[in-house]
């Protein structure tokens, strides 16, 4: 059977024509999903600009839905979830991704990232360390341990803390010995509390070795002599504290009267206590040098040492203007005022003086009447200056 030609020089002529127009048809649906695509992307990013989450996650969901393998829409996405506290969908965007076999390494890595980050504020610290694990090795191997680390401070897992942060030491992320020093302080309270001596001096000891300047272990260091009955050795290790950081010297003033009285060295401790006032005036000194003077004075004259008391607490008003000062001048008994006027007077500072009678964190601004070395609002470690608010 013959062949005729004719059928194909009108059949080429059509396929042509068929296959033009399909491409005509395609590439329009795809101007007009490219059209779509931006437009709910920037919607969405125009409604997050303006602070409107719930519809900026809506105009998202649709932008993902015209373009599925957008990997920064799902980023976006998760991310909103995450701020709002939808954790549970923020997981599961974030495992979707990781779930798809085209994902880029490094998109892998950072949905990894992203999905640790997700575990960690919904609380769940164990998914979150296995998550950040997972990325050992990768780009996102810092900020996984620096998640880790925050992670472990949390939970209180104050070994794991300390072997994270050497990490990111070795890794050149800067000195961690501050945060250290404050674990080991950490171990070395949690042994106490067992009743495990050995084990808490020497984490105390492991501290003080890794920060010397760390006022925390000098401190605590001194506390823990001081409780079993080595006033002489909680006296050394407070004065190695006055030394490195005076400032937070304060802090134990009182305490530091007390042994010294106990150890039978009241006098060079009332002298060492006026050298650091002379350098750094508080309250909490001056009480402490009263109350040693009060003890070492002789008692043939006992109105004298009421009488520097007074006059020391007048010079102190004079230059530090405090609540404090006034109401300590206030109740001694020997200064001369109205009665009636001292008794509104005294009201009125007592009231006043209390909101500033305490420790200001300066990282986040919380309050509290006890001195904390970490934040109990942001978890900062040495946030809170060693002098009240008034006093700052």
């Amino acid at each position: 059977m013959d062949f005729d030609f004719q059928w194909l020089l009108l059949g080429l002529p059509v396929a042509f024509a068929l296959g033009w127009v399909a491409s005509r048809l395609d590439l329009r649906q795809l101007r007009r999903e490219n059209r779509e695509a931006p437009k709910a992307y920037f919607k969405g990013l125009n409604l997050l600009l303006n602070e409107q989450q719930d519809k900026a996650i809506d105009a998202f969901i649709e932008a993902v839905q015209h373009d599925p393998d957008t990997a920064e829409l799902h980023f976006t996405l998760g991310n909103l979830f995450r701020r709002r506290g939808e954790f549970e969908r923020a997981v599961r965007v974030h495992e979707h991704l990781l779930a798809r076999g085209d994902l880029k390494a490094h998109d892998r890595d950072r949905a990894q990232y992203a999905l640790a980050q997700d575990f960690m504020r919904a609380g769940l610290f164990d998914r979150a360390e296995a998550a950040c694990r997972k990325l050992e090795g990768t780009a996102f191997d810092v900020e996984a341990k620096l998640s880790l680390l925050a992670l472990y401070e949390r939970s209180r897992d104050w070994q794991q803390a300390i072997e994270t942060a050497e990490q990111l030491e070795r890794l050149g992320q800067g000195s961690f010995v501050t945060r250290v020093a404050h674990y080991q302080c950490e171990l070395a309270l949690a042994a106490d509390a067992q009743g495990q001596s050995d084990q808490a001096q020497a984490a105390l000891e492991r501290a003080c070795q890794v920060d010397p300047y760390a006022a925390r272990a000098w401190l605590v260091l001194g506390q823990r002599k001081a409780r079993m009955g080595d006033p002489l050795g909680a006296m050394q290790a407070w004065d190695e504290l006055r030394r490195v950081k005076p400032a937070s010297f304060a802090l134990v003033a009182s305490d530091y009267a007390k042994m010294a009285q106990s150890a039978g060295r009241a006098s060079q401790a009332r002298e060492a206590l006026r050298t650091l006032y002379q350098q750094a005036p508080s309250m909490a000194l001056l009480t402490s040098i009263h109350a040693l003077e009060e003890t070492s004075t002789p008692q043939s004259d006992p109105s004298l040492p009421k009488a520097e008391v007074t006059a020391d607490l007048v010079r102190h008003l004079k230059n530090s203007a405090t609540l404090s000062a006034a109401q300590a001048l206030l109740n001694r008994p020997d200064f001369q005022a109205h009665e009636d006027a001292l008794q509104g007077i005294r009201k009125a500072v007592d009231r006043a003086a209390k909101p500033l009678q305490r420790y200001h964190c300066a990282a986040c601004g919380f309050e509290a009447q006890q001195y904390f070395w970490q934040c109990p609002g942001c978890l900062s470690w040495d946030s809170f200056p060693p002098q009240t608010i008034e006093e700052a």
